[in-house]
C-alpha cells in the first residue's frame, strides 16, 4: 500500500494529500465514486455505534448529511426533521426574506425530540385530512376538540366507507393513547412497544397537544444527537446568490438567526463569486460561510482567501444536472473531493462533497476522500418531507417532481422579478432537467429512513478502517482502483440469475 502523496489534475496542477491511501499506485486520471472501493483494515473498533459521526467542520452537525437547496428539497419539513436527527437544511436562494423568516422561526421554535403533528378540528373533513396526511411521514392526523385537545387519531385506512365530504369526528379512531411530555425517549418507546401502538399524541400536564411522536422516532432519538445552534435549537442554513447585492442579504439572514449561509453558484471560480464571498464575510463577521460549487485547488484556495470557512465541491455529478452534457464541463467527483480536502487542509478550512451520491458507500467515499459533510438532494425528493407537494399517478403510486435548479423550470423562479425579455433570454439556456417523477419507497418513505441507511453504511465503512471518527476514517482509509465489472461484483441480486 502506498500513500497517495502526489496527484496531478485536469487543471496540470501538483497537489498533496497525506491521509488516504491508494491501495495500489496513485492513479495519473480522475475517478468517480464507481471508480473506487474501500480495503477492510486492522480494526479495534468494536461495534458501529462506538464511531461518532460529529462532522470536523465545526458547525455543530453530528452526522455528515447536508440537504441541498434545491427548491423541490429544502422547506421546513424537512429542515426540523434532518436537524433533529443531526444534519442540515440549507434553504434555496430564491426564497423572498419574509418567507425565509417565517421558515427559520418555525424550524427554530420545533422541539428537538417530539415531532409535529398534522392537526385538524372535529368538523373538519376527510378530504381535506388526506391531502394534509403525506406532509409527515408518521402518516396520522391528530382530531382537536374546542379546548385544544387531542380528541381522536385519523389514519388513511379510516377513510374507508367515507366520503371526502364526511366531517372527522364521525370517521376518526376514539381509542386514544397519548404520552406525557414529562417522559423519556426511551420510556415512550417502551410503553409504545407495551401498548403495540405506532403513533401517539405528546401532552403536557394541562392535557394539551406539545407534538407527537411515533415508536420508530423515539427509537431513533436514542441514537442520534440532534444539530443545535447555542441557545439549544434547531439548526438551519440559507443559500445567497452572488447577484442582487448578497453582503446586504446575508446580513438580513444573519439577523434572523441563520445558523450557515451558502454562497452559491453553478460556477464558483469566478471573479463575481470571490466579491460575493468578501461581501458576505464582511457582512455577517464570525457566522461560517461556506462558498461553491469548484473542483480544483485554485477555485478552493481562492474562496478561501476571499473568505470563506468551507468550499462546496462538486461541478456536475448531480441526478438533476446535465451541465456535462451539455457543456463538457466538470469533474469525476471522487477526485474533485480529494484534490480540494488536500488544498482546504493546508489553510485549516474544510469542505462539502455536493452531488454524485447514489448509495451509502458514496457517502462513505466522499468522508474517505477528506469531506467533512456530504450534500444530498435528489436522493432525498421522494420523501415525506420534501418540499414538492405528493401526487400520486395513474396506479396510485406517491411521487414527488423534481427538478434542477440550473433548469428552466428553476431558471423562471430566481427570475421573476426581472423584465419579460430577459427572462425569456435566460431560459433559452438551461443546465438541468425541468421535472422528474421521484416516487416515494414504500419501505423508506421518508428522509429519516434515509438517513438511517446512510448512517448504518458508514458507521460500519468506519468500523471496516478501524476509526472511530470522521477525521480518523480519513487518515486510515485505503482505497482502490475498480474496473466496472468490479463495481457490478459488488451490488447486490434481488432476483435470481
Amino acid at each position: 500500500m502506498q500513500n497517495a502523496v502526489v496527484l496531478i489534475g485536469f487543471s496540470g496542477q501538483i497537489w498533496r494529500q497525506t491521509d488516504m491511501r491508494f491501495l495500489n499506485e496513485a492513479p495519473s486520471f480522475d475517478l468517480t465514486y464507481n471508480d473506487v472501493f474501500m480495503v477492510p483494515s486492522m480494526s479495534s473498533v468494536q461495534s458501529r455505534q462506538g464511531v461518532d459521526l460529529s462532522t470536523p467542520d465545526g458547525l455543530g452537525t453530528t452526522i455528515p448529511v447536508v440537504v441541498s437547496n434545491m427548491t423541490a428539497i429544502a422547506g421546513r419539513r424537512m429542515a426540523e426533521t434532518v436537524a433533529r436527527r443531526g444534519g442540515l437544511v440549507v434553504l434555496p436562494q430564491d426564497i423572498p426574506l419574509d418567507v425565509v423568516q417565517t421558515v427559520v422561526d418555525f424550524v427554530k421554535s420545533r422541539h428537538t425530540v417530539f415531532e409535529t403533528p398534522i392537526t385538524m378540528p372535529a368538523d373538519g373533513t376527510v378530504g381535506e385530512a388526506l391531502s394534509l396526511i403525506h406532509k409527515r411521514a408518521h402518516g396520522a392526523v391528530v382530531v382537536m376538540d374546542e379546548d385544544g385537545r387531542p380528541a381522536g387519531i385519523f389514519t388513511e385506512h379510516d377513510a374507508a366507507g367515507f366520503d371526502r365530504f364526511s366531517q372527522l369526528h364521525t370517521s376518526m379512531s376514539r381509542d386514544l393513547i397519548s404520552l406525557s411530555s414529562s417522559q423519556s425517549a426511551e420510556e415512550m418507546f417502551n410503553q409504545m412497544t407495551e401498548l403495540r401502538i405506532t403513533f401517539a399524541p405528546v401532552i403536557d400536564g394541562s392535557g394539551r397537544l406539545v407534538g407527537c411522536v411515533t415508536r420508530k422516532g423515539t427509537l431513533r432519538s436514542t441514537i442520534y444527537q440532534p444539530a443545535l445552534d447555542r441557545q439549544g435549537r434547531l439548526m438551519i442554513g440559507v443559500a445567497v446568490g452572488i447577484n442582487s447585492e448578497p453582503g446586504k442579504r446575508a446580513k438580513a439572514l444573519a439577523a434572523m438567526g441563520v445558523d450557515v449561509l451558502v454562497v452559491d453558484t453553478a460556477h464558483g471560480h469566478q471573479e463575481r463569486m470571490l466579491q460575493a464571498v468578501t461581501q458576505v464575510r464582511s457582512a455577517v463577521g464570525n457566522l461560517p460561510v461556506v462558498a461553491g460549487n469548484v473542483v480544483t485547488a485554485a477555485g478552493t484556495r481562492q474562496l478561501i482567501e476571499a473568505g470563506a470557512d468551507i468550499i462546496k465541491v462538486g461541478v456536475g455529478p448531480g441526478a438533476m444536472c446535465t451541465t456535462r452534457m451539455m457543456t463538457g464541463v466538470g469533474r469525476p467527483q471522487f477526485s474533485a473531493v480529494l484534490e480540494c480536502s488536500a488544498e482546504s487542509t493546508r489553510f485549516g478550512k474544510h469542505i462539502w462533497a455536493d452531488g454524485g451520491v447514489r448509495y451509502p458507500r458514496d457517502v462513505a467515499l466522499g468522508l474517505a476522500a477528506g469531506a467533512s459533510n456530504v450534500m444530498f438532494g435528489s436522493l432525498l425528493a421522494g420523501t415525506y418531507e420534501s418540499a414538492a407537494d405528493t401526487l400520486r399517478d395513474s396506479d396510485g403510486r406517491l411521487f414527488k417532481e423534481s427538478f434542477g435548479m440550473a433548469s428552466n423550470r428553476a431558471v423562471r423562479n430566481r427570475t421573476r422579478s426581472e423584465t419579460a425579455l430577459d427572462r425569456a433570454r435566460k431560459e433559452l439556456f438551461e443546465e438541468g432537467i425541468s421535472t422528474s417523477r421521484m416516487y416515494l419507497d414504500p419501505e423508506r418513505p421518508s428522509v429519516e429512513d434515509i438517513i438511517d441507511q446512510i448512517v448504518a453504511g458508514v458507521r460500519s465503512s468506519c468500523t471496516y478502517a478501524g476509526a472511530r471518527s470522521i477525521p480518523e476514517f480519513a487518515e486510515r482509509a485505503v482505497v482502490g482502483i475498480q474496473s466496472a465489472s468490479g463495481y457490478e461484483e459488488g451490488r447486490a441480486r434481488d432476483t435470481s440469475w
